[in-house]
């Protein structure tokens, strides 16, 4: 009787084991299934509110979309250059993803495959000046910048983005586990020079792991808000986020125009983790494991 249960109606037979494994597999999606929800629920507000009216939003709780979208962005598109703070983030965010691939890859290279002296202490500084707060660091940049009159232009923010100590540290990584010293040899013995060596070969066979932090970087330059804030003065020269923040003013906020920037600034970023979720959650494993 008991055989005769356990099996199907096409005669195979399943295991207890089975029965249990597939029991919590779906008691796990359901739990996973209501933690997405609670992750994405912010954002799907965020996209109502926009198309409410302030009253609207002071007045109630809403969660069904408004008429209220073209007048938001309207109103917006008078109030602040939505469009130039648009370009200026493009600009930026760019700029410093292209810094930071090619530099980073760069150290990360000489850190890998140059054996001088005292190369693990100084990579063990570097690594030690990721536990300084970034905002910590504004202040030397301030001073620096000032120095070579940079201030208030998009260099001062993007210069910076060549010092990467994260990108430096992961790069390394992947070299160190994928890339073997008998390849650069053979390019030198047939008279390849160190930079033709880095540029024609090292730099492709670097593409899964810069493209990963490729990922990172243009996020991260795309949400940055302390820096241009305190580096640019000139409002035709901020980002997208410092833009957005512009539209809350002094002495009241107008709630719809404000989650309708958040939602026009937070955008672009939800495309891109979608388009490269797969490569963003495999470059955990990039260079974990040293051949």
């Amino acid at each position: 009787m008991e055989l005769a249960n356990s099996q199907t109606k096409t005669g195979q037979i399943i295991s207890p084991e089975r029965k249990r494994t597939k029991r919590n597999l779906f008691f796990l999606y359901i739990i996973l299934t209501i933690l997405a929800i609670f992750c994405f629920f912010p954002f799907y507000l965020m996209l109502m509110y926009s198309t409410h009216s302030n009253a609207e939003i002071a007045a109630s709780f809403v969660y069904l979309p408004g008429d209220d979208l073209v007048s938001n962005f309207t109103r917006m598109i008078e109030k602040v250059n939505i469009g130039r703070g648009f370009l200026n983030s493009i600009i930026i965010a760019g700029g410093s993803t292209v810094l930071t691939l090619y530099f980073g890859g760069l150290t990360a290279y000489g850190f890998s495959k140059y054996k001088f002296r005292y190369n693990k202490q100084l990579f063990y500084f570097m690594l030690a000046t990721m536990m300084i707060p970034g905002q910590l660091a504004l202040i030397g940049s301030y001073k620096w910048l000032g120095m070579l009159n940079l201030l208030d232009t998009h260099a001062a923010i993007i210069l910076p983005a060549a010092a990467n100590t994260f990108a430096v540290f992961f790069i390394k990584q992947f070299i160190d586990g994928s890339i073997p010293d008998e390849i650069i040899e053979s390019a030198r013995i047939d008279g390849a020079g160190e930079w033709r060596i880095f540029n024609r070969i090292i730099l492709p066979m670097l593409a899964p792991a810069l493209s990963a932090i490729g990922i990172f970087t243009f996020i991260g330059s795309w949400n940055n808000f302390i820096s241009p804030l305190v580096l640019l003065f000139s409002e035709e020269k901020y980002p997208l986020p410092v833009v957005v923040a512009m539209i809350q003013g002094y002495y009241s906020t107008d709630f719809g125009l404000l989650y309708l920037g958040v939602a026009i600034s937070v955008l672009p970023i939800i495309i891109v983790f979608s388009i490269f979720s797969k490569r963003i959650m495999g470059s955990v494993a990039i260079g974990s494991v040293k051949g």
